[in-house]
C-alpha cells in the first residue's frame, strides 16, 4: 500500500516529530487508532508532573529542570477512564476514512474529494447517507447527474459509521512512525489469525 496518498489528510504538528507519546485511555486502549492518539512529550511529561497520567514506557532520554530530570515518556495511560465517543462527527476525514480513502465509484487513492450521491441540484442532502469520497476524474465524470444517468455505481452504499467501526478501519492506516515500545499496546486486542 502505498503510505504517502495519506499526507494531505494528516499533517503531524511539529512537537510530535520528536519523541511523541502514545496515550492509552484507562483501559489501556489507545483514545484513537486513527489519527493515533499522541502528545508532544511536553504534554505527556505535564502530565505526568501533575499526576493525571501513568508513564508505562519511557524513552533513554532525558529532560532536566532545575530542580529534577525524568526520562521522556513514550506510552502513557490516562488515570481517569474517558468514555469514547459514540457519534461519529461528520468530517470530509471521517468520510474518507469510512470509505478507505478510495473513490467509491472506480477505487482510485489520493487526489480525493467528496460527491453526493444524490446532487444537491436534485434535492440531495449533505450527510453520511448521500456522500462519498470520490476522486477527482470521477466527480467531474459524474457532475450533477444521478448514478443512473452517469452509468456509473457505488462499491458499497454509503451509511453512517459507528465509531468503533471507524477505529477498526484507523488500523487498517498505521502512522508512518511506530515506535517499538508501542506495538504491544496497539494491537492487544486484534483477532489473532488461526
Amino acid at each position: 500500500m502505498d503510505a504517502d496518498f495519506r499526507t494531505e489528510f494528516v499533517r503531524e504538528p511539529g512537537a510530535l516529530k520528536d519523541h511523541p507519546a502514545l496515550v492509552l485511555n484507562a483501559d489501556y486502549r489507545p483514545l484513537s487508532y486513527y489519527p493515533l492518539s499522541l502528545w508532544s512529550w511536553q504534554d505527556a511529561v505535564k502530565a505526568a508532573y501533575l499526576d493525571r497520567v501513568d508513564i508505562v514506557a519511557e524513552y533513554d532520554t532525558l529532560v532536566h529542570s532545575p530542580s529534577m530530570q525524568i526520562r521522556i515518556p513514550s506510552v502513557i495511560v490516562l488515570k481517569d477512564y474517558v468514555k469514547p465517543q459514540r457519534k461519529v462527527a461528520f468530517t470530509r476525514f471521517n468520510l474518507f476514512l469510512r470509505d478507505e480513502f478510495c473513490c467509491q465509484y472506480c477505487g482510485a487513492r489520493g487526489d480525493l474529494t467528496f460527491d453526493h450521491v444524490v446532487p444537491r441540484a436534485s434535492g440531495g442532502i449533505t450527510s453520511w447517507e448521500n456522500v462519498v469520497a470520490a476522486c477527482s476524474k470521477c466527480n467531474l465524470r459524474k457532475g450533477a447527474k444521478s448514478l443512473k444517468r452517469s452509468g456509473m455505481s457505488l462499491r458499497k452504499p454509503p451509511r453512517a459509521p459507528a465509531a468503533e467501526q471507524l477505529n477498526n478501519l484507523g488500523r487498517k492506516f498505521p502512522p508512518h512512525y511506530l515506535h517499538d515500545s508501542w506495538v504491544d499496546f496497539l494491537y492487544w486486542d486484534a483477532e489473532l489469525d488461526a
